[in-house]
């Protein structure tokens, strides 16, 4: 009989990784896997106020000069790539290594109601922040009612 060792670990990772894949295949989100793990995708908050639209993107560790964003057709993409950390060698013994590097897209359709001319970007402390000004037209307008 072979003694094999208990690792709570693995059966979770096991667990958190099929899930992963039921929840993808379900919606058919692609693959943010990497052949050593999990790639590189930043995370997007998007708030909608009534001039505008703020979309902030978390590209920690990176330079402005590494993010991109374009737009075409109305579809916005962020775009760039993380340099590793430390330059990984093969002699290194690595205990743990988390931290992802690559390069990265993300796409985002735009309603029609934002002005393409006047969209901006800024990039601090590993944070894009993409303001997109809304049209007139599409601005919420206000009626005063006359009581008679």
């Amino acid at each position: 009989m072979t003694l094999v060792r208990y690792n709570p670990n693995r059966i979770m990772n096991d667990l958190s990784r099929d899930w992963d894949n039921v929840i993808d295949s379900f919606f058919q989100f692609p693959s943010i896997r990497s052949s050593n793990g999990w790639a590189f995708v930043p995370k997007v908050d998007i708030v909608e106020e009534k001039d505008y639209l703020q979309m902030i993107a978390e590209v920690p560790g990176m330079e402005k000069e590494d993010v991109k964003v374009q737009v075409e057709n109305g579809v916005l993409t962020i775009s760039g790539e993380r340099k590793p950390v430390v330059e990984r060698k093969e002699e290194s013994n690595y205990v743990r290594c988390e931290i992802s590097a690559g390069s990265f897209s993300r796409s985002f359709t735009l309603p029609e109601h934002i002005d393409l001319e006047k969209i901006t970007a800024d990039y601090k402390n590993g944070l894009l922040t993409v303001m997109l000004p809304k049209t007139e037209k599409s601005k919420p307008k206000e009626i005063k009612v006359a009581v008679k």
